[in-house]
């Protein structure tokens, strides 16, 4: 079951057309969301972040979006899917209203929430190798829009294929100015003599939440500094550690990077902390 705009309807159901604005540019947002046992992790967190980026869209806010409503609807959709008890993952997709080219002939917006099943209720830090490359093809313009979660992500989908065609299980994305940006799939960490760096926004990085958490506990760790700082090709090959992160799986370390390869104890120790954190709710 999803829910289109209040209404539960069965997955097959053919609720969108070829007028629908995300799929005809891209004119969409998205929140990727973890739910275990009933409880939203970082529920406010996303919803800042999804207001702030309709906002920067220019797309109209119902009256009734309000943190409470939301809750209710994400929580519906968990219900009529079974979900309520274990970990789910969510995807809220917020789209403008069919009409226009270019110009739209409304900024009024409708929503979608799918639900499916999590193996974890867990942030983990997933086994196996995890070896990956940059992507060079094409690159991330450093500006406020590539920091929002929107619906054009033409470059991580060519670099997923890219990085499956050659054996790799993710890669770093970078900007115009050759800085690394982010992974495919999160933002980059660069650890090394317990010093943390990730790039700032400004780079064009998303506005990860993740990322934001971390953030703020590294202000309460005194093991360890951390900057927001440009984060060259050649410094990966200098650090400690790599990790990316999401909202979905929490941290996840990468173990090569050519010939490097990399520890695992600060993201282990970050994860432990991570899933207080979400616990708590804070």
């Amino acid at each position: 079951m999803v829910n289109f705009n209040g209404d539960l309807l069965p997955d097959n159901t053919p609720y969108l057309d070829h007028n629908n604005r995300g799929l005809r540019y891209g004119d969409a947002l998205f929140e990727s969301i973890r739910v275990v046992n009933g409880k939203i992790f970082f529920w406010e967190d996303h919803y800042l972040r999804l207001m702030a980026s309709m906002r920067i869209l220019r797309m109209e806010i119902p009256m009734d979006f309000t943190m409470e409503f939301l809750e209710g609807a994400i929580m519906g959709a968990i219900s009529a899917n079974g979900l309520e008890k274990g970990a789910a993952r969510v995807r809220f997709s917020v789209f403008r209203n069919d009409g226009g080219l270019y110009l739209p002939v409304t900024n009024d917006i409708s929503y979608i929430i799918e639900t499916g099943p999590l193996d974890s209720p867990f942030f983990t830090l997933g086994q196996g190798a995890y070896e990956v490359e940059l992507f060079k093809d094409f690159y991330i313009n450093p500006d406020m829009l590539s920091t929002l979660k929107t619906n054009n992500k033409i470059t991580n989908v060519l670099g997923s294929i890219f990085a499956s065609e050659n054996g790799y299980r993710n890669c770093l994305l970078l900007n115009t100015r050759k800085e690394v940006v982010e992974a495919l799939n999160g933002n980059i960490f660069l650890v090394r003599d317990g010093h943390i760096k990730t790039p700032p926004k400004s780079d064009g990085c998303l506005n990860g939440i993740i990322r934001k958490k971390l953030l703020e506990l590294l202000t309460k760790l005194p093991d360890y500094t951390f900057e927001e700082a440009s984060i060259s090709p050649f410094d990966l090959q200098k650090a400690d550690e790599l990790f990316i992160t999401n909202a979905i799986f929490g941290i996840r370390p990468i173990t090569k990077y050519r010939k490097k390869e990399f520890g695992t104890t600060v993201a282990l120790n970050l994860l432990g902390k991570l899933n207080a954190a979400a616990r708590l709710g804070s």
